[in-house]
């Protein structure tokens, strides 16, 4: 009986190693050349997982071409996910070996250096679960993203899909919903924004106050304006014109900070 058991458990072992190798290369992603997904396996994941909590949310997402988002969040994007995009052929080596020496660190599967092919491959296929076996079937798929499509493709796909708060994917469904406006129209500082909340979309709003979102859409638009991606023009004032001075409000501060926090971004 043990023998038999043992011989079953040993079975089963195969066959799962098998499916972790073979799943990723029985993925059509050569269709994607000339389709675009519809539910994508990271949409599908939060359809269950709203239906177990009991939500009703509705998917919101409007597919557009690369060229209708504007090129301020696609820089954006870029510098915050993945600065090397044109440079690797789907894995960041470097970012890699940082993430696993912040892992190890902290002694839990936490950072991931993960680029946006790897994470389109993600979105696509797989779930978020940063299993070994997931990571594994990340890297066959990434990969084949990579022989299969050119980079202008992986970044529209990405673009599309990108999860950007509860119920919101892509670049036209975020714009619109944080900014009431299309993805084409989004000025720099808004693309830094939803460029900044990719990391924790679900915890992070692009138009909130996070200090974590406003502190990552700064350096974000700092690093476009020294590139020369942001190109604003500056001229000194007249002498006769007088500078706006920031006054603090010494009878009531605390009615100034409410104010300020108030204040809708631009």
């Amino acid at each position: 009986m043990f023998k038999w058991l043992f011989r079953i458990i040993i079975l089963v072992t195969i066959a799962y190693l098998i499916y972790i190798v073979v799943y990723p290369f029985m993925v059509d992603v050569s269709s994607l050349k000339r389709k675009n997904p519809d539910l994508t396996a990271m949409m599908k994941y939060r359809i269950e997982q709203w239906e177990r909590e009991g939500k009703k949310v509705k998917i919101k997402k409007v597919w557009v071409p690369l060229h209708k988002i504007s090129q301020y969040l696609v820089k954006a994007v870029l510098i915050g996910e993945d600065d090397k995009f044109y440079k690797h052929s789907g894995f960041d080596i470097e970012g890699i070996k940082k993430a696993i020496e912040k892992d190890i660190k902290e002694k839990k599967l936490k950072y991931g250096g993960s680029t946006i092919t790897q994470q389109l491959a993600k979105n696509l296929y797989l779930s978020p679960s940063k299993n070994p076996v997931r990571k594994i079937q990340e890297a066959i798929i990434t990969w084949r993203l990579e022989k299969t499509l050119s980079k202008k493709r992986i970044l529209e796909l990405y673009l599309n899909v990108a999860e950007w708060g509860e119920g919101i994917f892509g670049a036209e469904a975020a714009a619109r919903h944080y900014f009431g406006k299309s993805a084409s129209e989004l000025s720099p500082m808004e693309a830094a924004r939803l460029a900044a909340s990719l990391p924790n979309p679900i915890k992070y709003s692009p138009a909130g106050n996070s200090r974590f979102v406003e502190k990552r859409a700064n350096l974000i638009y700092f690093i476009m304006q020294k590139r020369g991606i942001i190109k604003e023009e500056y001229t000194e004032p007249h002498e006769e014109e007088s500078l706006p001075v920031l006054v603090e409000d010494q009878q009531n501060p605390s009615n100034q900070k409410e104010q300020s926090d108030q204040t809708p971004l631009k």
